[in-house]
């Protein structure tokens, strides 16, 4: 490596606060490729999906509202993430379309702009239509002499300019997404108000948002307004970004010859969750919010919750009963059966043959892992990763949540597993990040640092090739103790376009 990294690189990498053996590791990744996930099989019910009916869901719910006060609990959102990609057609609207020359309806025609489409046609329906006419008025005083035309164009310019909204520079947490009673609400505070669930009568409510330094005061401005609330916030660190190369895997370099570093995705964020000391962590992506389901999604979230508890109490107790080593054969087959049946790790066949001791170790080392329950959704088509069983490089089965990034599509055998998938993930998990002894567990140790990314890029329009850490809920919790439970479409309600801004769980009930 002394040879690709010069001294003058070696200095930058210490002086930015990275590792330079974690940035050699990446670029020996590069270079030898990263091995695809070995897929066995799609989690279903009855084989890696639990599945309850109404009166089980009814008794997981009373068991937590009984027993929540027993477990500091806080909600942790990932927040950093510009919209850029909710505005993505209008953009590309702005770039192609003139509107000197061209109409709306000949631009939606020419390029199939169906998503141009919807947004004209439900413009006024939109939370921020008020705020973004006033605002292309001020900037364009003859707009009602325009043409119909000419207004949408202006009305867009302004949505996205610098000078206007500039809605796709800004995080996605402080957008309008709700107009409700005539008062704007944004993802922050629909995040903020679906937390009640686990309120407390003699504490606030912990609420944890990982943000970027420039918008903090954006945040607050909003979060102020909750006294009863406890809002924390923490920025990705820098020193979790990630070497870009170029496409002959040598390190891409910008001005001054410099090494140049990007963002390593959400899988830094697992340094976030790590410095958080509440027993349980709730995680739910931002944008995933709605304001006509709400009582939908805290039934289902007191359920992950309510698993959660009983799951970790009875490994607790199990966990007790092993270290204290006073466990017979038929305690130690009970023990087992658990393991690879509530804990979802099958055991080696060889296992039945240990001694005793090794038994113990064993069941010991597998159990006393982080737990994570994560919510899935019957797949009907949107993208996003998915629950499958996963066959490590030691041949023992896992269930893990997959992206299809890291499925050999090449693969017949591959592809045809990942097409039976009857479940997607919506990114809605509650986490135990405690052991038996109360101790918080150092996340960082339970992270398969194979399961990354290599995803291409442009960078001042060249090609390069950029490495995203293994991701926060798929390669960096790969090694937690993984229950995956059925729960309805009402619980996911993303905002990846601003035209879902337009479906019913994100307009008013008479909307």
């Amino acid at each position: 490596m002394e040879k690709i990294f010069t001294e003058k690189d070696i200095n930058y990498i210490k002086e930015r606060g990275n590792s330079l053996e974690k940035v050699e590791q990446q670029l020996a990744l590069f270079i030898q490729g990263i091995p695809k996930i070995n897929l066995v099989k799609s989690a279903t019910v009855g084989d890696g999906v639990w599945h309850f009916s109404e009166n089980e869901i009814n008794s997981f719910v009373s068991y937590f509202d009984k027993y929540k006060n027993n477990y500091t609990i806080e909600k942790f959102v990932p927040a950093s993430g510009a919209a850029t990609r909710m505005f993505k057609f209008l953009n590309e609207f702005l770039n192609e379309f003139d509107p000197e020359n061209d109409t709306l309806n000949g631009y939606i025609n020419k390029n199939n702009a169906k998503d141009m489409s919807i947004f004209i046609f439900g413009l006024k329906n939109f939370p921020f239509y008020k705020e973004l006419k006033e605002r292309t008025i001020e900037l364009f005083p003859d707009y009602y002499s325009f043409s119909s035309d000419d207004k949408y164009y202006h009305l867009i310019k302004t949505l996205l300019s610098e000078e206007g909204l500039h809605f796709a520079h800004k995080p996605k947490g402080i957008l309008p997404f709700h107009l409700k009673d005539d008062k704007i609400i944004t993802p922050i505070e629909e995040n903020i108000f679906e937390a009640d669930f686990f309120k407390r009568s003699d504490r606030k409510t912990k609420i944890h948002f990982t943000i970027t330094k420039e918008f903090q005061q954006d945040f607050e401005k909003i979060t102020n307004q909750f006294e009863e609330f406890e809002v924390s916030f923490s920025y990705q660190d820098e020193s979790s970004d990630t070497l870009a190369v170029n496409e002959d895997n040598t390190p891409f370099r910008i001005e001054n010859d410099a090494l140049f570093f990007r963002p390593g995705g959400h899988g830094a964020l697992i340094e976030n969750l790590n410095a958080l000391d509440s027993d349980f962590i709730y995680i739910k992506n931002i944008d995933n919010v709605s304001q006509n389901h709400v009582a939908v999604i805290s039934i289902y979230k007191k359920l992950l919750g309510a698993i959660l508890m009983q799951v970790q109490r009875q490994i607790f107790y199990y966990l007790n009963k092993l270290v204290e080593g006073n466990v017979s054969e038929e305690e130690l087959t009970e023990i087992k059966i658990f393991a690879e049946e509530k804990a979802s790790f099958p055991l080696p066949d060889e296992f039945n043959y240990f001694q005793t001791s090794y038994k113990i170790e064993y069941l010991i080392k597998v159990l006393n892992r982080p737990i994570r329950v994560c919510g899935m959704v019957k797949n009907e088509g949107e993208p996003g990763g998915g629950p499958f069983w996963v066959q490590d490089e030691k041949g023992r089965h896992t269930l893990q949540i997959v992206e299809s990034s890291q499925i050999d599509t090449n693969n017949k055998t591959q592809k045809r597993i990942a097409k039976k998938a009857t479940h997607f993930n919506p990114v809605d998990i509650v986490c135990g990040v405690k052991n038996f002894k109360g101790e918080k567990f150092d996340l960082t140790q339970f992270v398969d640092h194979k399961a990354a990314f290599i995803t291409d890029k442009t960078k001042n329009g060249k090609p390069i090739k950029a490495f995203e850490l293994p991701g926060l809920w798929n390669g960096a919790m790969a090694k937690w103790t993984t229950i995956f439970v059925e729960v309805p479409l009402e619980t996911f309600n993303p905002v990846k376009t601003v035209n879902d801004l337009l479906k019913s769980s994100h307009q008013t009930d008479n909307g």
